[in-house]
């Protein structure tokens, strides 16, 4: 991973502040150390991410398998529910998780518009969704729905930290301030996740995105995996 040629003439031109020779060794070792330490700091994440995910996808495969059952057996249909979503820099990709709808959910969803609970607008949400199934709430109030996506952190479209990734439809609502939800990798858990989840109100989604964006690091990373394991248990602001 390396910097945005962009970026990286501001950050020479920030360093040097003259054009100097005198200046140019000591300014080419400071931006050769700060590139090594963007690099080594994508190198732990990823490492972070393959390693939980593989160990998880392991572990809970029974799990996994007795929710696939479950699903079909209440709803008989499929058994993945797969979006596009936006990802790292408005990149699209295919998001999967359990389906916890009927099967025809999305057709339904235009009728139910007015009853939009979310004051922002920009996104969509119900607390008692006439949409989900009884395996479906379930599986919403453990978490257990977001598993699958795992796989999209293996592929690479998502981190397991991160902000959530957000529809087409979401980003094209947002202002310039909401894009910088964009400028990194999207993750299946985030600060607003372990905070409330589907309580928070959207604009303070969008503050602790950003907030969480400005202090990334594997350090944080790893406390916000450890506080996402009491929020699920919980279970607040999951539906």
């Amino acid at each position: 991973m390396e910097l945005d040629p962009t970026v990286r003439k501001e950050l020479i031109q920030k360093i040097s502040g003259t054009l100097n020779p005198g200046l140019k060794y000591k300014r080419t070792l400071k931006v050769a150390a700060w590139e090594f330490t963007i690099r080594l700091s994508y190198l732990l994440k990823r490492g972070l991410d393959l390693v939980v995910s593989i160990t998880a996808l392991i572990l809970l495969f029974p799990l996994l398998l007795l929710t696939a059952l479950t699903i079909w057996i209440e709803n008989p249909g499929p058994i993945f529910y797969v979006q596009t979503r936006v990802g790292q820099n408005g990149k699209h990709f295919r998001f999967y998780k359990f389906r916890s709808m009927v099967v025809n959910a999305d057709a339904i969803k235009e009728s139910l518009s007015k009853q939009n609970e979310s004051t922002a607008g920009v996104i969509f949400k119900m607390k008692k969704d006439p949409r989900i199934t009884r395996t479906g709430r379930i599986i919403r109030k453990l978490s257990i729905d977001e598993l699958p996506q795992l796989v999209n952190v293996l592929k690479g479209d998502m981190s397991l930290v991160g902000p959530r990734p957000p529809l087409p439809n979401e980003v094209a609502e947002y202002t310039l301030e909401q894009r910088k939800r964009l400028h990194i990798i999207p993750g299946i858990t985030c600060l607003w996740q372990v905070s409330g989840r589907s309580d928070i109100p959207f604009t303070d989604q969008v503050r602790l995105d950003l907030q969480y964006i400005q202090s990334a690091g594997i350090g944080n990373d790893l406390i916000l995996l450890l506080k996402t394991i009491p929020a699920v248990i919980i279970g607040k602001g999951a539906y």
